[in-house]
């Protein structure tokens, strides 16, 4: 959760010999690590506004509170004075709160539900990952064809019952399908260089995705999975048998940072975002296991 304020007055920060201090006042910007804390502070840029300041913010928290501005776009939360009956007409209030209720009480209450309905806002877009070498299958397993569809088909019908949209990322033949296709991201290798194409593409919305080497996949499955979305949720993988299975998981946009920052590094197992921030690991139900078999060669059909 982050909390922002605007105020019209020159905050006091730092003791004018500080170096930061003079530093800022020079015109650069100032980032201060310290055991506690980071405190950055940084001149406005051409244009930037409060509501823009906002909207960055919200890429990265769960909940942003604000104090004042009460033009910004969003739900409100209006505490009375004594003298006061009413808020003014500024937008839509969640709740109107006088001085004798107990409003940390209630605003832990609304802040609980409010989160809870703005978890599942975000559009769902299921993204399939194509375009592997196939050196063990010996041909590309999302065109293997099983009661007359291909892989690939049969991963966006069960898809398209449960997301708003769903794109194909890879490299590869696709036959017939007519879905709308991303090449994978440049400089990246392996499903991460797919699954940062989508979330570039659509930087707003949840990616549920999915792998085209699935041949037990369900919706059953896919609605499960779609169910773990919790608030301070940033991305769901399940594991099963010890094995943590990230090419059927949930990514919220807020974990893409730190998807960015494993591409930096040169990270190619996404396994590994388990390590970060906000990522929750679930068990599916035993009957449910099977969503997540995927076939590699041959003899595995």
């Amino acid at each position: 959760m982050a909390v922002a304020k605007q105020t019209p007055n020159a905050l006091k920060v730092d003791q004018k010999a500080k170096d930061s201090a003079r530093f800022f006042a020079s015109g650069a910007d100032v980032l201060i690590m310290e055991p506690e804390g980071v405190f950055a502070r940084r001149h406005p840029h051409p244009g930037a506004d409060f509501a823009a300041e906002l909207t960055t913010m919200a890429a990265h928290y769960d909940l942003v509170l604000v104090e004042g501005y009460q033009h910004t776009a969003g739900r409100k939360v209006w505490l009375l004075d004594d003298d006061a009956s009413a808020p003014p007409e500024v937008g839509q209030y969640e709740a109107v709160l006088s001085r004798g209720q107990d409003r940390p009480m209630v605003m832990a209450a609304i802040i609980d539900d409010f989160l809870a309905r703005q978890w599942r806002c975000p559009s769902v877009l299921g993204c399939i990952l194509i375009g592997g070498k196939s050196s063990r299958m010996g041909r590309p397993k999302h065109l293997l064809v099983t009661d007359g569809e291909t892989w690939l088909q049969r991963t966006a019908s069960a898809l398209s019952a449960v997301c708003h949209q769903v794109v194909v990322v890879g490299q590869g033949e696709v036959g017939d399908c007519l879905l709308p296709r991303l090449p994978d991201v440049p400089g990246c290798e392996g499903p991460l260089a797919g699954l940062l194409a989508a979330m570039r593409w659509q930087p707003w919305a949840t990616v549920l995705a999915c792998a085209c080497d699935l041949p037990d996949l369900s919706i059953a499955a896919l609605q499960w999975l779609l169910q773990q979305r919790t608030p301070g949720a940033w991305a769901v993988i399940p594991k099963i048998d010890n094995n943590y299975e990230p090419l059927l998981a949930l990514y919220d946009y807020r974990v893409r940072p730190a998807l960015e920052n494993m591409s930096c590094q040169g990270v190619r197992k996404l396994s590994r975002l388990v390590e970060a921030e906000g990522v929750r690991v679930v068990t599916p139900p035993a009957n449910l296991h099977g969503a997540w078999r995927n076939v590699n060669c041959p003899t595995m059909l």
